[in-house]
């Protein structure tokens, strides 16, 4: 018996950020038919929040060093300030969505990352997605929508990054269904050129992300995007897409496919 499809969306800050493209995308998830799952970060208006509070955002290349206080704002911004707000707008498109953390339903399990040359400090790796939890809700017709939050199931909370956890999220349901995973954000796509937003990369297998991988086409940010998205594949996703909001509608020509 074929399994069903499910639709695994993660959306990016830059446009959680911008009202309008909000607004867009969230129309467009709204029209994606079947099952489906939200996930997403927030880390623009944490930094926001947590200067307002006078909290100093600590980055060391790109990636956020989560301290207490930090994680006490996290927690607030992700799991309350942006999540429910788009659930709230998802429920007035018809959407009938519950918003997550990890530790809800213990769907997501996180250990520490390990202290290397740098000690990130209440930030998870994830461990384990509880599938067939996360199945309770999507078979009865819930979208869930996660926070990049997860938890140790000892009672403490982790900052997560919300790429990895759409990646997980997509190899853990995809032994019950045929997923496909979006990664949808302000641009059009992998782009051969960071500089230029019309150089899509269509089509792109793993030998040739290699290559451009190799040769220097990708920057920081995209990097582990992609790495993400390939192990996707490797592990049982059946296909994975980059591209600006529409890409989960098919509605515009510009969007990256990836494949093994």
């Amino acid at each position: 018996m074929a399994k069903e499809k499910l639709s695994i969306v993660k959306i990016g800050g830059n446009v959680i950020e911008n009202k309008q493209a909000l607004e867009t995308f969230l129309e467009h998830f709204s029209n994606l038919e079947g099952r489906k799952i939200l996930v997403h970060g927030g880390g623009k208006r944490a930094t926001h929040i947590a200067s307002k509070l006078g909290i100093e955002s600590n980055m060391i290349d790109g990636r956020r060093i989560t301290d207490a206080d930090t994680l006490e704002v996290i927690t607030m911004v992700y799991g309350g300030l942006v999540n429910k707000n788009i659930v709230a707008k998802l429920q007035g498109l018809g959407i009938d969505a519950i918003g997550l953390t990890g530790a809800d339903i213990n769907s997501i399990k996180s250990d520490k990352r390990p202290v290397k040359d740098i000690d990130f400090g209440f930030v998870g790796d994830v461990e384990k997605v509880n599938h067939n939890a996360i199945n309770k809700l999507v078979s009865a017709d819930f979208t869930p929508v996660f926070c990049a939050i997860t938890h140790d199931k000892k009672g403490q909370l982790f900052n997560t990054n919300a790429d990895t956890i759409a990646s997980e999220l997509a190899i853990g349901l995809s032994k019950l269904y045929h997923v496909e995973l979006f990664y949808c954000f302000e641009k059009n796509g992998v782009l051969m050129s960071v500089d230029d937003d019309d150089s899509v990369i269509d089509f792109m297998d793993s030998g040739t992300y290699q290559e451009l991988k190799n040769d220097g086409v990708f920057h920081d940010g995209m990097l582990p995007k992609l790495e993400n998205c390939y192990y996707a594949l490797e592990e049982g996703v059946s296909r994975v897409f980059i591209g600006n909001p529409s890409v989960i509608s098919n509605k515009d020509q510009k969007f990256t496919t990836l494949y093994l």
